[in-house]
């Protein structure tokens, strides 16, 4: 069997990827801080769920934290990592920049120098579709250039690429980089627009619709992202032996067995489609407060999600309708409300 160390397995897509691979028989070990920025409560539930499931281990700690990922490393001996602790939130970078440089970029460093030390199998890191910033050739492929970052919370997940390729480099680390999109379905984060709308519908308050609503996402329900990434795991790159032998549209480097991969639905949505969406699953209206655009949010983001499919075979296809239903239906169930 397997073993897998997953950082950031309290979180929203933590929790769901580590379900997966139990349910898979891998044997897995998490490892989260548990921090505050959204309900803790929420994170110990998840934690709570797996740790009724035979082979699940879990620690609670920092990724900032080397001796802690060093006493995890010896008592369970990864093969692979999958590294998905960070800081999120685009506008939360606004607010508190240093906790970016701290968790994404540190932690990252640290939990990359664990697999070094390790000589792990595979190495799978959390990157974002945020990294494409100001790039408007959509939609969004791998190969595309990704130099302007619009928040330090994309920043920091580029230079985490950056870092990434240095170490597949030196140390024939075959590492693969994911760039998710918006990614929504049942445990999701409260900070995030769909939580926040469908909390703030059936709670009657209005919610914020920025830019007036023309933006537009690739939203990707959760289920299919952990399903790219469980078969990304058996997909590791290998250092080609010249830049020749790389297939078009591949990301891989010429120099290292690197990649970067986007899991996305490779579907365009207007947020106020996406909006209606919600209003139809609930059966009432939301009431709509239009604002400006926020500092550092990009006017649409739509993934070219063809590599994964190449690599896995697999294309992310559930639909807003049924992935909205799916949320909701988590949302009243965890809150006790009844349709």
């Amino acid at each position: 069997m397997r073993k897998v160390l997953v950082t950031g397995s309290a979180g929203f897509i933590g929790f769901h990827l580590s379900a997966l691979l139990l349910a898979e028989g891998f044997v897995v070990h998490g490892l989260d801080a548990m921090t505050d920025y959204y309900d803790v409560r929420l994170k110990e539930r998840h934690h709570g769920q797996l740790l009724q499931t035979p082979g699940f281990s879990c620690t609670r700690g920092r990724i900032e934290d080397m001796g802690l990922l060093r006493r995890i490393g010896d008592d369970f001996a990864p093969d692979i990592i999958v590294h998905l602790a960070a800081q999120a939130g685009v506008r939360y970078s606004l607010e508190n920049p240093r906790s970016y440089i701290e968790s994404n970029i540190d932690g990252t460093f640290n939990v990359m120098e664990l697999a070094r030390e390790h000589k792990v199998d595979h190495l799978l890191m959390a990157s974002t579709s945020s990294v494409y910033g100001a790039n408007t050739d959509m939609p969004y492929a791998e190969t595309h250039k990704a130099d302007l970052p619009m928040t330090i919370y994309a920043a920091t997940k580029k230079a985490t690429e950056a870092m990434g390729h240095s170490y597949a480099h030196l140390y024939d680390l075959p590492t693969t980089m994911f760039r998710f999109f918006t990614v929504y379905g049942p445990w999701g984060r409260p900070d995030m627009a769909p939580f926040k709308f469908v909390d703030a519908i059936l709670n009657d308050r209005p919610i914020d619709i920025y830019n007036h609503g023309e933006m537009h996402r690739d939203f990707t329900y959760v289920g299919d992202l952990v399903r790219g990434i469980r078969l990304l795991i058996d997909t590791p790159p290998v250092r080609p032996a010249s830049a020749a032998d790389i297939a078009p549209g591949d990301s891989l480097s010429p120099v290292a067995p690197w990649r970067i991969v986007n899991i996305g639905n490779s579907e365009k949505v207007r947020l106020l489609d996406f909006i209606d969406a919600i209003e139809t699953v609930l059966g009432r209206k939301a009431q709509r407060n239009f604002m400006d655009m926020q500092p550092g949010d990009v006017h649409a983001t739509w993934a070219d999600a063809s590599l994964l499919h190449t690599l896995t075979g697999y294309r992310p296809e559930t639909d807003i309708t049924t992935g909205i239903r799916a949320f909701v239906g988590w949302y009243r169930d965890y809150y006790g409300l009844t349709d």
